[in-house]
């Protein structure tokens, strides 16, 4: 669930808690909403940890020539932060 789709949830639950004031014998559309807007801020919070939570990468290209053959010689290294990978 991205950030986006937890404000999504959120706002409708908060309609659904707040402002409509329609009864319906089947369903209570207020705890409807304020479980839309429990689910919501989840989402948020999810969100938000996953967008920290991106895998950061560095990559570090060493160049230099061989003195010996004249060849051009390059090291690339790859830092990833991410402990999963």
């Amino acid at each position: 669930m991205s950030l986006g789709s937890g404000i999504v949830l959120f706002v409708i639950g908060a309609i659904l808690a707040f402002a409509v004031d329609v009864q319906v014998s089947w369903i209570d559309l207020h705890l409807v909403g304020y479980i839309l807007m429990a689910a919501g801020v989840l989402g948020i919070i999810l969100g938000i940890v996953f967008i920290t939570r991106r895998r950061q990468t560095t990559m570090t290209t060493r160049s230099a020539v061989d003195p010996v053959s004249g060849e051009h010689v390059s090291r690339r290294t790859i830092d990833r932060d991410d402990p999963l990978v």
